[in-house]
């Protein structure tokens, strides 16, 4: 599936391109209007990045943690690491774990999409910033051919910005 995604600075604009291509026989359930009064971003589904990146954070954690916390044991207990002599060998074994289970935890979050939730990414973040500022986001799904034919006519509403997408295709297991 490709999208077309034109952010117009207010509703006027959005009314008018939705209205030419209607006039343009696209089928309309594929053309949609984001912004105050018509769909929110949620409701189009434009994914929150953040919430995204969290989800992934603490699906890495539920099996780094556990994993890291066993490795870290293990490894005081194959090398006999005396780093903390007051807590003895048992002592210094959990020490080992709750290091790993540390470990664990950092890996979860930088492999998990933490350093996305730390530096943004995406063009999500500024539609959803554009929305937020009160401009509209008119947004066409269709095939290639769809969206070729769906630029021009909204190019002459002078949109802020205007972006094409694919979707990625998914290969079948």
């Amino acid at each position: 599936m490709n999208y077309l995604v034109a952010v117009l600075s207010d509703r006027i604009q959005a009314e008018a391109a939705y209205s030419a291509l209607e006039a343009a026989n696209f089928a309309m359930k594929d053309v949609d209007i984001l912004g105050t009064g018509y769909k929110s971003a949620d409701e189009f589904g434009l994914i929150e990045p953040n919430e995204k990146a969290w989800q992934q954070v603490r699906l890495m954690a539920l099996w780094l943690i556990p994993f890291g916390f066993a490795a870290g044991f293990t490894f005081d207990a194959i090398t006999g690491l005396n780093t903390f002599p007051w807590a003895g060998t048992t002592g210094n074994q959990v020490i080992g774990g709750f290091l790993g289970a540390a470990s664990g935890a950092l890996g979860s979050f930088i492999v998990g999409g933490g350093v996305g939730l730390a530096i943004g990414s995406g063009d999500a973040i500024a539609y959803r910033n554009r929305l937020n500022a009160g401009k509209y986001v008119l947004i066409v799904k269709g095939t290639s051919g769809v969206i070729t034919q769906a630029t021009p006519i909204v190019r002459q509403f002078r949109p802020e910005n205007i972006q094409g997408y694919s979707e990625p295709v998914q290969a079948d297991a």
